[in-house]
């Protein structure tokens, strides 16, 4: 079974469309290496996490920021598809 991606965000911090764009992105991305991505708005304030299955891929309070989409991009690939080139977002982040 292909991995599932899960952003968990707060609602109350209108969080939702930078969750929604970082959804648009990885579902564009990996359309043939994941599961699906789901948002789910968290009962807990301030949080934002990416998930893949039910582990911490990325989380906005221990980092003390938001990922970059290639930065994202790229731990995504290491975990569901470590051998697929993303071209661009290839290059090292900084």
């Amino acid at each position: 079974m292909k991995p599932a991606i899960t952003i968990e965000y707060c609602p109350k911090c209108n969080w939702m469309l930078r969750a929604a764009y970082m959804a648009q992105e990885l579902l564009s991305t990996f359309n043939n290496d994941i599961y699906g991505v789901t948002l789910q708005p968290s009962e807990t304030p301030g949080k934002y996490n990416i998930r893949i299955n039910d582990v911490v891929l990325f989380d906005r309070k221990e980092q003390g920021r938001f990922p970059e989409i290639k930065e994202l991009k790229q731990l995504v690939r290491d975990v569901v598809n470590p051998d697929k080139s993303l071209g661009h977002a290839d290059t090292n982040v900084t």
